[in-house]
């Protein structure tokens, strides 16, 4: 494995996200968004029976995110999973200054579940971090890291 090149979210509304992690965390269309496709062969590809999607791309300065919205089969939850059940999972974007990042997501509207916290022993020492979600509720996460707190 070299590398990873692109995390998929499902989104309930691809539009709307499109919307979101565009014009409000900036992130560049690179592709889409595709037209609905489907059947049994794609269907068996994605293992997902009676499948039928649509996507995008968007670029992030060294990877992408892939949003995919479903037209069928319905979503069997009405909600993104808590972050500690089997399977979850959350995209973190590094910055270069938390502090005026947030300040900016929050003028646009985005809420934090907490404050900045900061990390100050251990492995991590250096983190400083801050969740908010998306439209759909998905956890996203700002990290500032200065190797060990230097600088």
């Amino acid at each position: 494995m070299n590398r990873v090149l692109h995390t998929g979210i499902t989104v309930s509304n691809l539009d709307q996200a499109i919307t979101f992690y565009r014009d409000v965390l900036g992130l560049k269309l690179k592709t889409g968004p595709s037209e609905f496709v489907g059947g049994e062969e794609r269907s068996r590809a994605v293992g997902v029976p009676g499948a039928w999607y649509r996507g995008a791309v968007l670029e992030t300065e060294d990877g992408a995110l892939e949003l995919q919205e479903y037209k069928a089969p319905p979503s069997p939850v009405d909600r993104p999973m808590p972050l500690n059940t089997l399977g979850a999972h959350h995209v973190c974007f590094l910055v270069d200054n938390i502090d005026a990042k947030v300040a900016e997501l929050e003028a646009k509207g985005v809420q934090f579940l907490a404050p900045v916290r900061t990390v100050t022993e251990g492995p991590f020492k250096g983190y400083r971090w801050a969740y908010f979600r998306d439209p759909d509720g998905i956890a996203m996460e700002l990290v500032e890291y200065t190797p060990q707190g230097e600088g």
